[in-house]
């Protein structure tokens, strides 16, 4: 079943499914209430979270984040970068369903909801990947569960957690209701035509108005010193052991190939599946010998590296291993030895030796390095008759920042108390949902903002849009007939109201963490 799912990764069904199936237990599997005397869910492992008292365990949050983890890499059948798992923020996903399905639940139970067999049964049959020819086929049920690595018991009493929630967050949504007046707000927006008076202020505007004194320019240092801080540097001697040459003095055994083909099975991929080792032997044999002697070069160098650590002598330690030592002139991190050039830990390594220390062995793709940092120079920040004119720079870019946002300000100000300043126009334009407003650009903040306000009305502060600040006032405003509107009313109710119902649970999400007095693990946050 899963061969199949990774050969239709790209299918939109086959990704919901295995939201469905990951969902179903990401914050619902620990939801065992009264387990203990305290009520507290179970783990003896420490806790990812405590929500009014109720704990959620250390193994609970790894359970969910290894869950969604394994979800992205299922539909995109390989590992993630940890750029990208950054960047989907999963960890935080995974505490925030806990939390947010725990809260969830307890209110289930004080609303009275409940779930039935029949509702729990009816929801597993209805999902795709348990049905065969349009129906529920349990065989299929239980091969998929069984490659997932779940029993039905939990698999169902997740349904029913699931069930629940569902029922719950539906009973918020089908409160909501949209009115005539939220409809023709709407209508309003995505039809009338407005047309804005503006002033733009850019740092470039005003720089040649930014005026500095010593004093200034001593204190922007002072707050900014790091802005000014010459780079840490390091001179470095080194050896570099390339275990290629040493290959031929390796040796592997069939049981050291045997075990190198099974432990790495997934490299022996064919068309037709896994091939057999007497396909890839030599193969296998080449690749086995290359592991064994990184390894045992490695060992080597770490073991003689120890030896000699003492005497600080990078020549001593080359004579012994028959290598030769380099040398690099001074350089830093972002501008390392040519030599050097992405060797990312070996940089690393070298700047964090002290004058004369020795470090290794290091291992990169080019090989094993041993290390010695022959001079050291630390950060510092120079005295400001050195970079006065870098700091001047700087500062006044600062400050001419702060003087554009200042005169947008007092703009916005005239405008919204229609003081007379002197204005540009945009001409007439349409509500837009990226934001484009002519001569200015795209802000949806300031769209959103002004199609909320009739003629002569200004909002009170200014916005910001790339570099410029812009203060806005509505200069006029054509309505649209409502004639329209009444004939296309109830079709706009009903294209409205799945946002308006989203909103009302997120809104509800929202107040029931906001009562809820909630503690999170202090190490959860810090690996964040």
């Amino acid at each position: 079943m899963l061969s199949i799912m990774r050969k239709q990764k790209e299918s939109i069904i086959i990704k919901i499914v295995f939201v469905v199936i990951v969902l179903s237990f990401v914050g619902t599997i620990f939801l065992v209430w009264g387990k203990g005397s305290d009520g507290i869910s179970g783990g003896k492992g420490g806790y990812a979270a405590k929500v009014n008292g109720t704990r959620i365990s250390f193994e609970d949050y790894q359970s969910a984040y290894q869950r969604i983890r394994n979800m992205y890499q299922q539909i995109y059948g390989q590992s993630i970068p940890a750029e990208m798992e950054k960047m989907l923020g999963l960890k935080k996903v995974a505490l925030d369903g806990l939390i947010d399905n725990l809260l969830a639940m307890k209110e289930a139970k004080s609303l009275g909801i409940k779930v039935s067999k029949e509702e729990i049964s009816a929801s597993i049959e209805a999902m795709p990947m348990f049905q065969k020819d349009g129906k529920f086929n349990f065989d299929q049920y239980q091969q998929v569960l069984k490659s997932n690595r779940m029993t039905a018991k939990d698999f169902e009493d997740g349904q029913e957690s699931e069930v629940t929630l569902k029922k719950v967050r539906q009973s918020i949504k089908d409160k909501s209701v949209v009115t005539d007046a939220d409809a023709l707000a709407q209508y309003k927006k995505e039809n009338d035509k407005l047309e804005l008076d503006y002033v733009g202020y850019a740092p470039s505007d005003v720089a040649a108005e930014v005026k500095l004194s010593e004093a200034d320019l001593n204190d922007y240092l002072q707050k900014n010193p790091n802005d000014f801080k010459t780079a840490e540097k390091v001179a470095l001697s080194y050896i570099l052991i390339d275990p290629a040459s040493q290959a031929a003095k390796t040796s592997v055994s069939e049981e050291e190939i045997q075990t190198f083909y099974q432990k790495n099975i997934d490299r022996w991929q064919g068309k037709d599946g896994i091939l057999p080792l007497s396909d890839v032997k030599e193969k296998v044999k080449a690749e086995a010998v290359k592991q064994k002697t990184a390894k045992l070069v490695f060992e080597q160098a770490a073991d003689t590296l120890y030896k000699n650590i003492k005497s600080g002598d990078l020549n001593l330690i080359a004579g012994a291993l028959k290598q030769k030592v380099q040398d690099t002139s001074l350089f830093a991190a972002n501008a390392p030895a040519p030599s050097l050039i992405g060797e990312t830990a070996v940089i690393k390594k070298a700047l964090e030796l002290k004058q004369g220390e020795l470090g290794g062995p290091i291992e990169t793709a080019k090989g094993i390095y041993l290390l010695k940092a022959n001079e050291r120079k630390v950060a510092t920040v120079p005295a400001l008759a050195e970079i006065k004119a870098a700091v001047e720079e700087k500062a006044k870019g600062a400050k001419a920042i702060d003087l554009a946002k200042k005169k947008a300000e007092d703009a916005a100000k005239q405008l919204s108390t229609a003081v007379a300043i002197k204005t540009q126009s945009t001409g007439n334009f349409g509500y837009s949902a990226k934001g484009e407003i002519p001569s200015i650009g795209a802000s949806s903040e300031i769209v959103e903002a002004v199609f909320k306000l009739t003629a002569a009305q200004a909002p009170a502060t200014p916005f910001k849009v790339g570099n410029r600040w812009y203060a806005v006032r509505v200069k006029s405003r054509t309505e649209a007939a409502k004639a329209q509107f009444e004939a296309s009313k109830e079709e706009l109710k009903k294209k409205m109201l799945p946002k308006k119902q989203d909103d009302a649970l997120a809104e509800w999400t929202k107040g029931l963490r906001d009562k809820a007095k909630i503690e999170i693990n202090p190490t959860l946050i810090a690996d964040k």
